[in-house]
């Protein structure tokens, strides 16, 4: 065990010595971890050497790995690192190394190319956003909601209906069918405090077309960092989902809290600002709540969008997905959601849930809407 511990010692030395010191200690153990470690260590705290750093890495001889972007750099050390490590870090980041750039200088901000990681970047640092820089990167979420909305948005009518219906039309806007309740709740954000004056940028209508034999779909997400791309996906498809006539939406996002966002369910960009990276994960608690939600079971689906790693005891997980499914709902517990669909979740979980009757896998948009195009 003294060894063990000796070694431990040694390799959080190595750690804070840096691959540049003159007489390089060796890692032990698990090696390609401390690595990686080293690399993400590297990439901040580098910059201490200034104009010096080009001249210390040359002494790899050219054989560093490929630099890291800052988006994958925050990704990682969230893997890497413990959540009190990683506030440390990224404060470093942008106090002491002036990697502010991004976040601070509107300028550079307007530059950047609206894109997934800049989203993935702007989500994952929000919290230190604010002012001119915050409204400039709920434009940015905006624009690559909309995107990505547009693109699912042709695929998913696809397989919800095959070749679209040309003669159809959009419901009239006009006066005896605006929605004056929901024109509102969605611009309220827009109020105008010097002008004490709602400012409409959106006016909403109801279809005339009611919603007989509606399907409810209670899309159930785990807002934990491993989820961000699938976080991503399930706000757009929530919004796709929305607009149709014969889907009633509830949009629940959770860690070890639940928070419900049915009422924003059309607005991409309000669920992605809402949402909190980290935390515990409750998602027996989550869908507990969800199960409250439920009315009419046999036209209820459930879809848990998560990697089934429970810190609410997997008993109650189990006991509550159970009572689910065996109400008449239909359960669909995604691992991943998103273009990959490369899924890291605990199998175990997974495959005792599949037992129980649950549909359980990774999905991509496209796949997920077929799927539930051919249960309605």
């Amino acid at each position: 065990m003294a060894a063990i511990d000796s070694q431990e010692i040694l390799n959080r030395w190595r750690l804070v010595l840096g691959k540049y010191a003159a007489e390089t200690l060796p890692f032990s153990g698990d090696e390609l971890h401390y690595m990686d470690m080293e690399e993400a260590l590297d990439f901040l705290y580098s910059r201490e050497y200034g104009e010096e750093q080009g001249i210390r890495q040359d002494r790899s001889g050219g054989s560093e790995d490929t630099r890291l972007t800052v988006p994958y750099w925050l990704q990682k050390v969230k893997k890497l690192f413990p959540k009190q490590t990683v506030e440390v870090m990224e404060r470093h980041a942008l106090e002491k190394y002036n990697m502010t750039e991004l976040l601070t200088d509107p300028e550079v901000l307007k530059k950047l190319e609206p894109n997934r990681e800049l989203l993935k970047t702007i989500l994952t640092l929000k919290h230190m956003m604010k002012g001119e820089v915050l409204t400039l990167a709920k434009e940015i979420v905006r624009k690559v909601a909309e995107e990505l909305t547009k693109k699912l948005e042709q695929e998913m009518k696809r397989s919800f209906f095959g070749k679209l219906d040309k003669t159809s039309s959009s419901p009239v806007k006009s006066a005896r069918n605006l929605d004056i309740k929901k024109t509102i709740r969605q611009n309220l954000k827009n109020y105008d405090t010097e002008q004490q004056m709602l400012v409409l940028k959106q006016v909403y209508f109801n279809s005339r077309m009611k919603r007989y034999n509606s399907w409810r779909v209670i899309l159930c997400v785990d807002e934990s960092g491993s989820m961000l791309d699938s976080i991503i996906h399930s706000a757009v498809m929530a919004g796709i989902f929305a607009k149709l006539p014969m889907l009633d939406v509830k949009l629940v996002i959770f860690d070890t809290s639940v928070v419900d966002l049915s009422g924003y369910v059309e607005d991409p960009v309000e669920t992605l600002m809402s949402i909190q990276l980290g935390g515990g994960t409750n998602i027996a608690g989550a869908l507990s709540y969800c199960e409250t939600l439920i009315d009419f079971p046999y036209r209820t689906m459930v879809i848990l969008i998560s990697d089934l790693y429970e810190g609410g005891g997997y008993q109650n997980l189990y006991s509550v997905s159970k009572g689910i499914i065996e109400s008449g709902a239909k359960l669909i517990a995604l691992t991943a959601l998103d273009m990959e669909a490369n899924p890291s979740y605990d199998r175990h979980a997974a495959a005792r849930l599949a037992e129980l009757g649950a549909h359980v896998g990774a999905m991509t948009p496209e796949e997920l809407t077929e799927w539930m195009g051919k249960i309605i």
